[in-house]
C-alpha cells in the first residue's frame, strides 16, 4: 500500500469511527425517546443496534493502532 493510500485509510478509518459514535449515541437517544412512548421492545432493539455500532467501532480502531504502528 503506498503512502498517499495509507493516509487516506487513516483518515477513513477516523472517520468512521466518529461518524458510528454519533450514530450509536443517536441511538440511545432515540431508544429513550422510545421507551418513553411505551415502545419498549423497540427501544431495546435500538440499544441492540447502538451496541453492535460500538463493537465496529472497536475493531475500526484496533485496525487503526495496528496501521499507526507500521508507521512508526
Amino acid at each position: 500500500m503506498g503512502n498517499d493510500e495509507r493516509a487516506k485509510l487513516r483518515t477513513m478509518l477516523n472517520y468512521w469511527i466518529e461518524h458510528n459514535r454519533e450514530h450509536s449515541q443517536e441511538f440511545r437517544e432515540w431508544a429513550d425517546r422510545a421507551r418513553g412512548f411505551g415502545e419498549a421492545e423497540v427501544a431495546k432493539e435500538m440499544l441492540k443496534a447502538a451496541q453492535a455500532i460500538d463493537k465496529a467501532s472497536k475493531s475500526l480502531s484496533q485496525a487503526l493502532k495496528g496501521l499507526e504502528k507500521k508507521e512508526l
